[in-house]
Order: C-alpha cells, then sequence, then structure tokens
C-alpha cells in the first residue's frame, strides 16, 4: 500500500505529542530505562564528569563496593618491558578519556555497564616506576584483590608483559585457557637478558603452570619475528595467521576458537597491535596486514557464552596515536570484552 495521509497521522499518534519520548520494543524499552532519567530524554553527556573506562563508576581498590562488583576494570600503567617503541603507561589514560563507546552493545543486545555491577578501579598503585619485577609483584597483588572480591579483572595496560601477574593471580587453581589476539605470539625466550619483557608472557604462563596450552588460541599472528614462536607451536598453541584468517573466514577461524577453549575458564588477551597500522598506529610494535576492527569485533561477539575469568586490552602508545583512532579501537575491544562478561559461563555443559 501506498504512503498516505491515514498512515502519517497513525505515526504521529503513536510517536508524536505526549507520546514523543515513548519506546514501544519490550528490549529497547528495557535499555533505555537505564540510561535515561525516569520518565524522560535526559542522560549524562559522555563528554562531562570525571573521565572513567566506559564511564563506569569510579570505586578504589580499598573501597567497600569492591566486594559488591561483577567487574572491576583496573589501569596498569606501565611499559617498562617493551622491546620497541615506549608510551604505553599513558594507554589507560588515553582509553579513559575516549567517551563515545556503548553503552548498548547491539550485536549482543546489552548494556553491560548499566546491567552488571561494573566499577572503574582506577590504577594499580605501583611502587617504582624503575623495577619491572616489583611491578609485576604488584600488578599480581592488586588483581588477587578483585579475585577476592569475587569480581572479574578487566585490565588496560600498559605493555603486555602485565597479563603474566593477572595469570599469576587468577589461575591459583590451576592452568587456564586463553583467547589471544595478537600480532605476535609472545610466546620469545630472554632478550637481552630479560625474561619477562612484554614478547614472553605467554611462555612463561605455560611454564609456571598457569596457562594450559591447549586450550589456547593465538589470531592474528604475523610479521618479522616468526622465527621467536617456536613455543607456541611446540607446546601445543593453536596459531592462525592473519593470512589464514583472510583464508578460512571468520566463522570457520571462531568456531575453531570455541573449541579449543572449550567451556573452561578462559581468559582474553588483546593487543591493539593486533589491528593493522591503518587502524592502530599508535603502538609500540605496528605490523602491517593485519586485522580490521569489524573482524576483531565479530570474533569477540562469537565467543559469547564462554567462562571469562578476566581480560586485558594492551599497548596502546598514545604518542603515536595522531587521531586517536588506536584508542578508540581499543576502548570498543574494551567495551566488547566486558560484555562478553555478561553472558559468562553460558556455554557450560552445552
Amino acid at each position: 500500500m501506498a504512503w498516505d495521509d491515514k498512515k502519517l497521522e497513525q505515526l504521529r499518534d503513536r510517536f508524536g505529542g505526549p507520546n514523543d519520548h515513548m519506546v514501544y520494543d519490550e528490549h529497547a524499552n528495557h535499555i533505555a530505562s537505564l540510561l535515561f532519567e525516569p520518565g524522560g530524554t535526559r542522560r549524562t553527556a559522555p563528554y562531562a564528569g570525571a573521565m572513567t573506562f566506559l564511564d563506569a563508576p569510579a570505586a578504589d581498590l580499598t573501597d567497600e563496593r569492591l566486594h559488591g562488583l561483577d567487574v572491576a576494570i583496573i589501569g596498569m600503567p606501565m611499559d617498562l618491558a617493551v622491546t620497541n617503541r615506549p608510551g604505553s603507561r599513558f594507554g589507560p589514560r588515553a582509553l579513559r578519556a575516549i567517551e563515545r563507546i556503548g553503552p548498548y552493545n547491539e550485536g549482543l543486545r546489552c548494556a553491560p555497564v548499566q546491567e552488571m555491577n561494573v566499577a572503574d578501579v582506577g590504577d594499580v598503585p605501583f611502587r617504582s616506576r624503575f623495577s619491572l619485577e616489583q611491578s609485576h609483584e604488584d600488578i599480581t597483588d592488586a588483581v588477587a584483590k578483585i579475585v577476592a572480591a569475587k569480581a572479574l579483572p578487566l585490565s588496560v595496560g600498559g605493555d603486555h608483559s602485565i597479563s603474566l601477574p593477572i595469570l599469576r593471580a587468577l589461575a591459583k587453581d590451576g592452568p587456564v585457557g586463553m583467547l589471544h589476539i595478537d600480532a605476535h605470539a609472545d610466546t620469545g625466550g630472554p632478550f637481552d637478558g630479560e625474561r619477562f619483557h612484554h614478547g614472553g608472557p605467554f611462555r612463561n604462563a605455560v611454564l609456571e603452570g598457569l596457562l594450559d596450552p591447549e586450550r589456547t588460541i593465538q589470531i592474528g599472528i604475523r610479521g618479522q619475528s616468526g622465527y621467536l614462536w617456536e613455543f607456541s607451536h611446540a607446546s601445543g598453541m593453536t596459531v592462525i595467521e592473519a593470512q589464514t584468517l583472510a583464508h578460512q573466514g571468520l566463522e570457520a577461524v571462531t568456531a575453531q576458537a570455541l573449541e579449543v577453549v572449550g567451556t573452561g575458564p578462559t581468559y582474553v588477551s588483546f593487543d591493539v597491535d593486533s589491528l593493522d597500522p591503518a587502524f592502530a598506529p599508535g603502538t609500540g610494535t605496528p605490523e602491517v596486514g593485519g586485522l580490521t576492527p569489524r573482524e576483531v569485533i565479530a570474533l569477540l561477539r562469537g565467543m559469547k557464552g564462554i567462562n571469562i575469568i578476566g581480560g586485558d586490552v594492551v599497548e596502546v602508545a598514545p604518542s603515536f596515536d595522531a587521531t586517536s583512532n588506536t584508542a578508540h579501537n581499543a576502548a570498543t575491544v574494551l567495551f566488547e570484552i566486558l560484555s562478553l562478561m555478561q553472558f559468562r559461563n553460558q556455554n557450560a555443559g552445552s
């Protein structure tokens, strides 16, 4: 039927005048009720007020509210373990400044900050800006407090070496699985006399009994350092190179990732250099030929229901991020990992 005045009047009756603020869809109405003032159309401007990750409420590691949280987002401004360009110590600050993320996840149909009890608990209180070993101890201590409060830790680095001390706090009951999205496998050996640099956290995690390599999948691997990743293959990790993802297709790789991690406890680690430098130039070790933000978002949404026990987003170096695109993409991934936490463990027993 053609458009006519009767249809126009019906729309005006439904959406105009006293009904101009109405949302009739049940799900959409639920989301709107979480975001807007009761009976109104006003919500807090995302660019106003104190900066927090994803505009989450602020708390701290000593706050009584820590014990009521579902998820604690914590900054780790430390880049003592980088092998190339420094600056990811400023990554947490850059991600807090990104205001246009969420609050609604249209793919997973959720508003995680509003539908869970989530807080930005500040940054790890590092005792030294010079000692890598001490900084890693501080990270483990901070995450242990979050775990003791029965909240899920979602961390923002900082360099990728932070994943090892996080896993030390998370895997006390046995090794966990991992979804790892990165340009580099980060399973290298000692470099310039240092074992705990950002190119080796997952080698160390396996050797310390924290990470189950046969329940670990690494996606997006590429670049000039392939000769360093022997440990990934030798230990039984599943390695999906960026070019393999292009050939196999996202749907097949997602299905493989779900099979690898299974229903056991799983950590999610995202290095922003997994993205092609066209989307994320602001990082210490950029590698051409990477993933697109759309691929990463689709991959993460495809992991809905895994038994996620924590996650991190790392290696944003704002001084190389002239347009803020790197921080924006990293904050988007942070939001996607947080959204996964709302559906934690729904695949158990399936």
